[in-house]
């Protein structure tokens, strides 16, 4: 199913060149998630309605959906829990629980920004359907739910860099973690993306400092991409992986074969989680002890730890609200506080 990235009324050569700059112009996984979420949508209205989306959506259509997902339908047979489990047969749902507040917010921003590539109205402006959805999220509020189970701190992430060995692999999976924890938690994604020259080493002989450039995050793009400090330790990983892998342009981090090659293609961000994983096993801990989201929660949750200033420690994660950084430095044990002891 193709997004609907262009207004209906243009010409067919100006629609295939806005679609283009809109897919140029956007960040691959934000391009990801309006595809599940157009695919859900539509597989949704085909299940409830019997017909194909429209444009723009009639604000009923929008009412019944908001309606449908915003109470759990185990024992509520009817026509909502017919389209759910329709939906589960596709694939496209797991439970006839209510979805998440979050997960709701997120299908109707989709489905809101698909009406404004057309330049159509959103059915989800309608006051009535406005009110509903402040409803919906209140009544179905719980708590937050982590991305990752625990943070990666920094004695978890020693554990896990001493089973890395000098084999490829393991000098991969060194560098990797490393930088993916000590450059500020790096989400999955980033580091897949990065390539040998987002890596600036004209400093590496003199100071022992990389900077590490980020094309595309969540919070920033190419246009004000970052260029974070990498030093010591973490620094001479990365030097030493580009080294011993004659890396010498392409992909930074790329998948290595079971006879210990180097291969040529791009490390993919499911295969950082299965790195994630199989590092924290061999270390003792069980393999859902963390996700990859854990070197930024773990980064954070150290930074906490060790006293560092909110702001210092959001100028390496680049989040970008301080409430949401703050969070991390809330589930610090306050007996671990550095200021419970500025007495001595």
């Amino acid at each position: 199913m193709d997004l609907p990235l262009a207004p209906l009324t243009l010409p067919p050569d100006q629609a295939q060149a806005l679609t283009a700059l809109y897919r140029r112009g956007t960040p691959a996984n934000t391009l990801r998630a309006w595809e599940r979420d157009l695919a859900y949508i539509a597989a949704w209205k085909q299940a409830s309605f019997g017909t194909v989306l429209d444009w723009p959506e009639s604000e009923s259509v929008a009412l019944r959906f908001l309606l449908d997902h915003s109470l759990d339908l185990s024992d509520a047979p009817g026509p909502a829990q017919d389209a759910a489990l329709a939906l589960i047969a596709a694939g496209l749902r797991r439970t006839l629980a209510c979805p998440a507040p979050a997960t709701l917010d997120r299908r109707i921003a989709s489905w809101r920004a698909f009406h404004r590539m057309q330049n159509l109205p959103s059915p989800f402006d309608a006051p009535l359907v406005c009110q509903a959805r402040a409803r919906a999220r209140r009544a179905a509020a719980r708590p937050r739910a982590r991305k990752s189970d625990n943070p990666i701190t920094r004695p978890v992430l020693e554990s896990m860099l001493a089973t890395c060995d000098h084999s490829h692999r393991g000098l991969r999976d060194k560098a990797l973690l490393m930088l993916g924890w000590a450059s500020g938690g790096r989400r999955r994604s980033e580091i897949s993306a990065l390539n040998l020259d987002d890596v600036d080493m004209r400093d590496f002989d003199a100071q022992g400092l990389l900077r590490i450039r980020l094309l595309a995050t969540k919070t920033t793009g190419p246009d004000l991409a970052p260029r974070l400090p990498l030093k010591g330790r973490p620094a001479r990983a990365v030097m030493a992986w580009i080294t011993v892998a004659r890396i010498d342009t392409g992909p930074l981090f790329r998948p290595v074969s079971l006879s210990d090659r180097v291969l040529t293609r791009r490390l993919g961000p499911e295969g950082i989680r299965d790195i994630v994983r199989h590092r924290l096993v061999l270390a003792g801990y069980p393999p859902d002890f963390a996700s990859a989201h854990g070197l930024r929660s773990g980064f954070l949750t150290q930074a906490a730890l060790d006293g560092a200033p909110l702001p210092a420690a959001m100028a390496l994660s680049l989040h970008r609200s301080p409430a949401q950084a703050q969070r991390y430095y809330a589930d610090v044990e306050i007996a671990d506080n550095p200021a419970t002891t500025l007495l001595g």
